[in-house]
């Protein structure tokens, strides 16, 4: 059994699609392989498989590489890919094709995952061929092993508030919490080397000890579980919370978050549509 996985990450892209297919690649048995662009603040170095590099995000290209592998299951998890080039693979190959979906797209696909807590799958009626299985919701979701290890410890709250607003942070909104957060608070941020802003948080916190600033840290879970509330995203990160039993605010940042948000909000979660400094801090003082 040979797996191809193809999915990118960047500064503008983002990291999660590589963090859930990491999880996701666990359960594979044989050889798994990621197939992705060497694009600027992309962490193919830290994928634990062979990578195959690709020139661009071409059906040709890909098709090529499946046919030379001998590729028995290609999943992917790309904005970029969408159902009439994920029908001409099929169509070229005949391999099996698994592609995630966070946003209710059209795909051409034999199984189709999406693994948001917020996922319905009568949604994709008429979006999948008849045949396609859908694993959609809970049941599905992906958990990085080092959230359940460390749901087994007791940790001390040290940290009065995490921020993690993604790998990236294209918006740079992580500055803008931590200006508005009271000073006196313990702060714990994470990000990793991708975010375009980081010497510009560096800067920022350089004077202030109250502010712990994590990059590219291996101790994501164990700083999420020191911490008495958590500032996210409406993302992959927001399953990571809910299952860590932390009490967290999510700020939406981008387009295919909208889901998610509204099934927070719908759920009662404490949400903002966009960062609103006001706004933030009456959902932060009814904590």
């Amino acid at each position: 059994m040979r797996t191809l996985i193809r999915s990118d990450s960047s500064s503008t892209i983002g990291l999660g699609h590589i963090m859930r297919d990491l999880v996701l690649a666990k359960s594979f048995e044989g050889e798994v392989i990621f197939a992705c662009q060497n694009l600027e603040g992309n962490i193919i170095a830290s994928i634990p498989y062979e990578v195959k590099i690709l020139n661009s995000n071409n059906a040709d290209e890909l098709i090529a590489l499946i046919k030379s592998l001998h590729v028995n299951l290609l999943v992917i998890d790309h904005y970029g890919i969408d159902a009439d080039f994920e029908r001409k693979v099929k169509e070229a190959t005949g391999v099996k094709i698994l592609s995630f979906d966070d946003t209710y797209q059209a795909h051409h696909c034999d199984i189709l995952l999406n693994h948001n807590i917020s996922a319905d799958k009568k949604r994709y009626k008429g979006l999948v061929p008849p045949r396609c299985e859908l694993r959609c919701g809970i049941l599905y979701t992906l958990i990085r092993d080092e959230f359940k290890e460390e749901k087994k410890q007791t940790r001390e709250k040290i940290y009065d508030v995490l921020v993690a607003m993604g790998g990236t942070d294209a918006s740079n909104i992580t500055l803008d919490i931590l200006k508005t957060l009271p000073h006196s608070l313990h702060v714990s941020v994470l990000t990793t080397g991708a975010n375009a802003h980081l010497s510009e948080l560096q800067n920022y916190v350089q004077d202030k000890p109250n502010i712990a600033l994590h990059v590219n840290s291996k101790e994501v879970a164990k700083l999420l579980h020191q911490s008495r509330l958590a500032v996210v995203t409406p993302s992959v990160m927001v399953h990571e919370v809910l299952f860590m039993e932390v009490p967290f605010i999510a700020i939406k940042v981008a387009n295919n978050q909208d889901d998610m948000f509204a099934y927070l909000q719908k759920q009662g979660y404490p949400v903002l549509k966009e960062w609103n400094a006001s706004s933030f801090m009456q959902l932060y003082n009814a904590e």
